[in-house]
């Protein structure tokens, strides 16, 4: 089974993250921030297509993936290790993905420090807590007591394929590597991360957010989501300029889905909507 990573060229560990690049350093850059439950390998299949054009900047955030964990998975807080991340690279104004959740690191990113940000793309991103849909039966066993702290550290390779599917509306595939990334997340690390995720949307909702930093805006989101309403998409229309897309016949998982056009929106966003980066000495 081939990996999501074949072609990435450099590896790193960073404020307590491991970090992936591909492409070439002085192209452009763009950073990729997973969901909860993910990592970076989640990215892969549109990270060849990216990686044409820009430096592509892969992390996986604290207590994910291959990264250790933190003392705190508050939202603000993991977008300070990325910022810190971004200092070091001696990057300004970079265009930011974020995956679900990712995408509220992406944004406290902007909210703290809005010279590293030069325009934000948010992909299957739920805008407030109202808009969340009951889970799969699977996740909801996983992470639900008293069964989910005992069904969570025996996870088999084939229910770990089956709870990431279980959010996707199309078939996807999901190589070794990854798996043992999704293995590596411990369940109280996920049961925080979640509630905090929660706290940072209900304390102010992401339409709200947007509005108040002037930095350009895509929103992805899959027409056939099972996480979040899919029609709640829609509510980001009221950040000023904001592009909006809704794709038929996908799910949570736009990347793993619907990769090439994820790759073409993204690309044609960054190309249009970014502001020009600052790109440190080779």
């Amino acid at each position: 089974m081939h990996s999501f990573r074949m072609n990435e060229y450099d590896i790193e560990h960073s404020h307590g993250m491991h970090v992936v690049h591909d492409g070439p350093r002085q192209a452009p850059p763009l950073l990729l921030i997973h969901g909860s439950g993910a990592s970076g390998g989640f990215w892969g299949p549109v990270v060849p297509a990216l990686a044409g054009h820009h430096h592509v900047i892969r992390v996986d955030l604290p207590g994910c993936g291959q990264s250790p964990p933190a003392p705190s998975y508050d939202v603000p807080a993991q977008a300070g290790q990325v910022a810190a991340l971004l200092d070091d690279l001696g990057l300004r104004h970079v265009a930011v993905a974020g995956h679900s959740s990712g995408g509220y690191v992406a944004t406290a990113l902007a909210e703290q420090r809005p010279d590293l940000v030069g325009a934000l793309a948010l992909i299957s991103s739920g805008p407030s807590p109202d808009a969340l849909l009951r889970q799969p039966f699977i996740l909801r066993l996983l992470l639900a007591p008293p069964l989910g702290p005992l069904l969570w550290s025996r996870r088999s390779d084939a229910m770990i394929r089956k709870g990431v599917s279980a959010t996707a509306a199309r078939p996807v595939n999901l190589p070794d590597d990854v798996v043992a990334d999704v293995r590596a997340i411990t369940y109280r690390v996920m049961r925080t991360v979640l509630r905090h995720n929660t706290a940072y949307i209900a304390e102010r909702s992401m339409p709200e957010r947007l509005a108040a930093l002037q930095v350009p805006v895509q929103v992805i989101f899959g027409a056939a989501d099972p996480r979040w309403e899919p029609s709640s998409a829609h509510r980001y229309d009221a950040v000023p300029d904001a592009r909006v897309e809704l794709l038929p016949g996908v799910g949570h998982l736009p990347m793993l889905e619907a990769p090439e056009t994820v790759g073409e929106l993204l690309l044609s966003f960054t190309a249009t909507g970014r502001r020009q980066p600052m790109i440190p000495d080779a």
